[in-house]
Formats: structure tokens, C-alpha cells, sequence
């Protein structure tokens, strides 16, 4: 039996608490950057590249759930268990904006402006899975949302929303990601506490990735596709170089 290849990773410590949203910023002229979310209260920036930490986002009380980072990474925002929303310059770290809430918030995102006719107030499409949705990822190229609910990933067109792959998963897993660039691996990550590569087409698996020492929250493929990271309820982050082919 062929012997599985495995990545070393990166470890990337810092956070005292469970690691529960990664994301990482398209490739700009310093290169790209990766920030993270966790019930510490603390977001932080990191290298995208070498994990090296840059800074600590200062100012929420209570756990942070959501983070992301805008096209140019000069700005980040983040959700948290505090009732708010927080808008931070990447380059100083000071609040840029708050945006109090009458709920904790669990998601956020910069975007462009868009104007939707929302006068039926219907809902365009149901993504029908057997289990909660734990993750949820619209592939860079804008062609597939990538989601994992209970212990499958599915790939679903993002234009037709029909359903393109279905994928049973060895464990309950929390979080998946397709490869950005040639669209032909996805990783995920679960509660057996691995984070494992497969093939698009087949489903088979090509690596297994071991280290963290609780569940695995939250994989991101960096935009490049050359890492990806994932972050654990043992408040670790790990990049990982892919030892595999494109």
C-alpha cells in the first residue's frame, strides 16, 4: 500500500483559547496575510505566508466569532459573543468603526456595493444537506460554494446551485475548502482532530495531516494554493506546505 504523504506544518501559537475563523487576504504587492477569530476575544494578523505574527486586534469582551479582511488588507473587521462588530485599520490596529448589535455576532464580510431588488422578500434557493451547516465557501474563480454539514462535504455550482460532488467524511467534520487554482483538491477538518486532503474527482483521500490536539475548527486554502491553514480548539494555528502535486 502506498504510504500517504504528509505535510509539516507551521505552528502558530499566541491565541489561549479555541481557534474558530481563519481567513486569509488575496495575494497584494506585500504579499498576503492571514487573521484568525477566537473566544480569547483577541483577532490577530498574521504573515500569510510564514505565519509570523504582526499584531493583536485590541477591544472586543467576549469571544470573537467572525473575522475577515478586505482586497487590499489594509482593513479588517470582526464579530464577536460582545454585541458588536468592530472595523480595524490592519496598519495601526486602532477601531476604525463599531457597530453595536442586539445579538452576539457571528459573521461578518467586506464587499462591494450591490444593488438587489428585495421588494418580494423571497428566497432565491435552499441548499438541501442532512445535518447543520458548519462551513460555508464560495471558491475564488466564483464557480462553487464548498459547504460541510455533519460528516459529508458537498460542492455545489454557484450559479445553477445544483449539486456537482457529494463526499462521506471518515468523522464529523467542521470546516472544508477547495484548492483556489486548479480547483482539484479540498481539505477539511473535524473532530477527530486531523486535517486531511482529497481528491476532487475520486474522493480519495491524499494526505492526513496530524498535530492538533482537539477538534479542528476552521481550513482555509491560502490564495495561492501553495498552504493552508487550519485552526483547533487547542488555540493553535497550523500552515501547512502542500506535499502533494497540482
Amino acid at each position: 500500500m502506498e504510504k500517504k504523504r504528509v505535510a509539516v506544518p507551521i505552528l502558530c501559537h499566541g491565541h489561549s483559547r479555541p481557534v474558530v475563523d481563519l481567513f486569509y487576504s488575496p495575494v497584494t504587492p506585500d504579499g498576503f496575510f492571514l487573521v484568525s477569530a477566537s473566544k480569547d476575544s483577541y483577532p490577530m494578523l498574521r504573515n500569510g505566508e510564514t505565519g509570523d505574527w504582526i499584531g493583536t486586534f485590541e477591544g472586543h469582551k467576549g469571544a470573537v466569532w467572525s473575522v475577515c479582511l478586505d482586497t487590499n488588507a489594509l482593513r479588517a473587521a470582526s464579530g464577536s459573543a460582545d454585541f458588536s462588530a468592530k472595523v480595524w485599520d490592519a496598519l495601526t490596529g486602532d477601531v476604525l468603526h463599531s457597530f453595536e448589535h442586539k445579538h452576539i455576532v457571528r459573521a461578518c464580510a467586506f464587499s462591494e456595493v450591490k444593488l438587489w431588488d428585495v421588494r418580494s422578500g423571497k428566497i432565491v434557493k435552499t441548499l438541501e444537506t442532512e445535518s447543520s451547516v458548519t462551513s460555508a465557501e464560495v471558491s475564488q474563480d466564483g464557480r462553487y460554494i464548498t459547504t460541510a454539514d455533519g460528516s459529508t462535504v458537498k460542492i455545489w455550482d454557484a450559479n445553477h446551485f445544483g449539486l456537482v460532488r457529494r463526499y462521506n467524511m471518515p468523522c464529523t467534520v467542521e470546516s472544508a475548502s477547495l484548492e483556489p487554482i486548479y480547483g482539484n483538491k479540498f481539505i477539511a477538518g473535524g473532530e477527530d482532530m486531523w486535517v486531511r486532503v482529497f481528491d476532487f474527482q475520486s474522493g480519495d483521500e491524499i494526505a492526513c495531516n496530524k498535530g492538533h490536539h482537539g477538534p479542528v475548527h476552521c481550513v482555509r486554502f491560502s490564495p495561492k494554493g501553495e498552504s493552508y491553514a487550519s485552526g483547533s480548539e487547542d488555540g493553535t494555528i497550523r500552515i501547512w506546505h502542500r506535499p502533494f502535486d497540482p
